[in-house]
């Protein structure tokens, strides 16, 4: 039976008449129904995308839920092997592809089955939970332990593994009252105190007690037994290499703290603090006190800038407080009887060159190396950090350009998805996304994907999934990060083949970087750094073969052509690499894979995917012109279009007998308004509302396989379901408003 909306598209454009109009889905109210046929009429050129509730039958043309496990921890925990992670009793490599969430608003067992069978379908397998449990005064919250167990047991029963993330500084703020946080008064996060705090480390490990081993109301089980439970991240975003690591975040009966463990550690270096202060030529200042027993601290700037005998001091210090506090953590995680995997943190540093891989190296202590990563759009204005409002302005921005996020400026050679292997550990970046209102945002899908599957990168957790319906606005404001969007969870099914599969062969590895632990310590810095804006102006500066000399960068398009590795031995810090002249092309802005299968011309915006399992173009269509790849043709006037296609039976395109073929343009709120607010800037006068709208689709995709008049193309309604026939493979002409197609013999 077809929905109204699949009635409606079936012709591309909506009835004449509403007369005798009715919703033949019992999920879909006449109201949206009317919404969604109103949308269409006021906005010529796009297309409503808001599907009914999924009924998850089996006339799917595709459903991923089977390339999950049939229930998650059927083969035992999570465990890193090598640079992988593994099913615990097989030894089979697993790749997450993977959402921040559930949305915090859903607590019906039954309605969080719904969601997590939703997730399957699109091809998840595992949601990081991202949230504290405890109340305002650090108490454990049952309430939010209970309900972290509820989410474990659905996803589970959907194939969906999950990762805890419990403690970030933002959602404390300790009041006078606190005996375990001194010196606070309810103004301030605890940035830091986590670190070198005993008092608030005990209580710290109270929620981990409480979340891991209270029994489920339902089953009896701990969540500390369950298999399900893939890993644990030990904090979110905190670092003693941070700017929020300063004298202004710190109260002072906190940083006194500190500052008396740094004297001590000197005492033991120097044999006194006298001698400290002479071996740093008498460098000293205002908080220091050594009549009692305290060192301060010199903010961040000056170590990472002037790197003087007393900053090499401070960063040694610093990076064994923070090591030890992760490696005691991980031991009693252990102790309790956890059997994941577990992660130490995620966060940036003042400086990604010289603080970056100290981070990093204290991370070595966990079972693989987390990160996060935007890719942002200039968006300014009151609260834009975590909302969009009118008034707000920003700038649309292309990934495929490196386009900076300051418009006119030289181009930005930075991206999120630059995956380094640190010490041969499994990679996982557990918050990314493009933030909206960028345009370009539909280009994040195949980027992930492809260049996460280059790089051998195994978990890439996008943030966040904080909504269940197909809404522009899931919560009480519009969120820049929204997932539940065609643009975004839309692209999952080709995206999750194309990354969990491994349809993309990884790269070799065309850069093996060695860091010694005491240059990093005397604050030598990295020649790859993660996370550090590198301008167009400067990579005429980079060597293109691994002859580096002190103090030079290497090329961070070599993210684009392979793997890159980086060890921290006590051998020299070198590079051994090889020469990517044939790789990268600076004067034509190309970039391409070393085994041929990703080609990014940068100057045009434009992403070629030429694999056995998947084929694609990806950005500006109409500058690719007609492109032949070797199964298929693509052509489209899209100015920003994405055109893949995948086997769902994972055979190489030239013989697959079930192809997934996915088109997507770009998307935007019903009403949504801007004007000009400057040379490359936008202003937000109207944040619309739903339903969400989608630039009709354009093209044609001819397959050259010698049977392909007698492969059926079937156009799928935005839930997969068939609508109806629309020829054969030899020459498919897309649809304006059908963004999945199944072709089967």
């Amino acid at each position: 039976m077809m929905s109204i909306y699949q009635k409606i598209w079936r012709f591309d454009r909506p009835p004449a008449s509403l007369a005798g109009l009715r919703p033949l889905s019992a999920s879909i109210s006449m109201a949206a129904c009317l919404a969604v046929v109103a949308a269409a009429a006021e906005n010529p050129g796009w297309f409503p995308f808001s599907p009914p509730e999924d009924s998850f039958t089996a006339e799917a043309a595709f459903d991923l839920r089977e390339l999950n496990e049939k229930v998650a921890g059927e083969h035992g925990f999570i465990q890193a092997k090598g640079d992988q992670f593994v099913l615990g009793s097989s030894g089979e490599p697993i790749r997450f592809w993977a959402v921040n969430g559930p949305p915090s608003d859903i607590h019906d067992p039954a309605a969080l089955g719904r969601v997590a069978r939703q997730l399957a379908k699109l091809g998840v397998n595992l949601v990081r939970v991202h949230g504290g449990y405890f109340d305002e005064n650090g108490q454990v919250d049952a309430t939010k332990v209970r309900h972290a167990i509820e989410i474990v047991e659905a996803m589970k029963k959907e194939g969906i593994y999950t990762h805890f993330s419990i403690y970030f500084p933002l959602w404390l703020r300790p009041k006078a009252s606190t005996a375990w946080l001194d010196g606070y008064d309810g103004s301030k996060n605890p940035f830091a105190a986590l670190f070198f705090n005993t008092g608030f480390q005990e209580r710290y490990r109270e929620w981990w007690r409480a979340l891991l081993t209270t029994p489920s109301p339902t089953t009896g089980h701990r969540l500390i037994d369950e298999p399900a439970v893939a890993g644990l991240e030990i904090q979110n975003e905190d670092s003693l290499f941070f700017w929020t690591f300063s004298e202004q975040n710190i109260p002072d009966p906190e940083l006194r703290t500190l500052e008396g463990m740094f004297a001590d550690w000197l005492k033991k270096k120097y044999g006194s603090l006298d001698q400290a202060f002479s071996h740093w030529n008498g460098l000293k200042v205002k908080r220091d006190s050594p009549a009692e027993n305290r060192v301060a601290f010199r903010p961040l700037w000056n170590l990472f800038s002037e790197k003087t005998p007393r900053d090499q001091d401070t960063a040694r210090f610093l990076f064994g407080v923070q090591r030890r506090f992760y490696s005691q953590t991980r031991d009693f995680l252990r102790t309790l009887g956890f059997r994941g995997v577990i992660t130490a943190s995620n966060w940036y540093t003042a400086s990604p060159e010289v603080l970056g891989p100290l981070e990093k190296m204290s991370y070595l202590v966990g079972d693989f190396v987390d990160r996060h990563g935007y890719f942002s759009c200039n968006h300014k204005g009151n609260e834009s950090a975590w909302s969009i409002r009118e008034g707000h302005t920003y700038s649309d921005r292309s990934a495929l350009r490196f386009d900076p996020e300051q418009p006119g400026k030289p181009r930005v050679f930075v991206h999120p998805v630059m995956d380094p292997n640190y010490d041969g550990k499994p990679s996982m970046i557990s918050e990314t996304t493009f933030t909206r209102p960028n345009r370009y945002r539909s280009e994040a899908p195949l980027y992930y994907a492809a260049y996460g599957a280059l790089q051998g990168t195994d978990a890439i957790i996008h943030f966040a999934f904080d909504g269940a319906r197909w809404g522009v606005k899931p919560g009480y404001w519009m969120q820049p990060w929204t997932l539940m969007s065609p643009a975004m969870m839309g692209q999952s099914p080709a995206a999750a083949l194309i990354f969990r599969r491994g349809l993309i062969s990884p790269g070799q590895v065309v850069a093996e970087v060695n860091l010694n632990p005491e240059d990093l310590l005397d604050l030598k810095g990295t020649p790859l750094p993660q996370d550090a804006a590198f301008d167009e102006l400067r990579l005429k500066d980079v060597p293109q073969t691994a002859d580096l000399k002190p103090g030079q960068r290497l090329d961070p398009l070599l993210h684009y052509v392979g793997q890159t590795t980086v060890s921290f031995k006590p051998q020299p810090t070198g590079v051994k690499g090889i020469d990517v002249r044939s790789f990268i092309d600076h004067a034509r802005q190309t970039v391409a894979s070393t085994g041929g299968e990703l080609k990014l011309d940068y100057g045009r915006g434009l992403l070629i995917v030429n694999a056995p399992r998947v084929q694609a173009l990806s950005g500006n269509l109409r500058a690719a012109g007609s492109v032949e790849l070797a199964d298929l043709s693509i052509s489209s006037e899209l100015e920003l279009g994405h055109i893949v296609a995948v086997p769902l039976d994972n055979q190489p395109l030239a013989t697959s007998s079930r192809i997934l073929l996915q088109v997507m343009s770009e998307e935007k709120a019903t009403d949504y308004q801007t004007e000009a607010a400057g040379p490359g800037v936008l202003r937000i006068t109207n944040i619309g509302h739903d339903p969400w709208l989608v630039r009709d689709l354009e093209g044609t995709v001819g397959f050259k396989r010698a049977d392909a008049a007698q492969l059926k193309v079937t156009a799928l309604d935005f839930n997969g379901y068939p609508t109806d026939s629309v020829g054969s493979a030899r020459e498919i002409k897309l649809r304006s408003a059908t963004i999945y197609y199944l072709i089967a013999r």
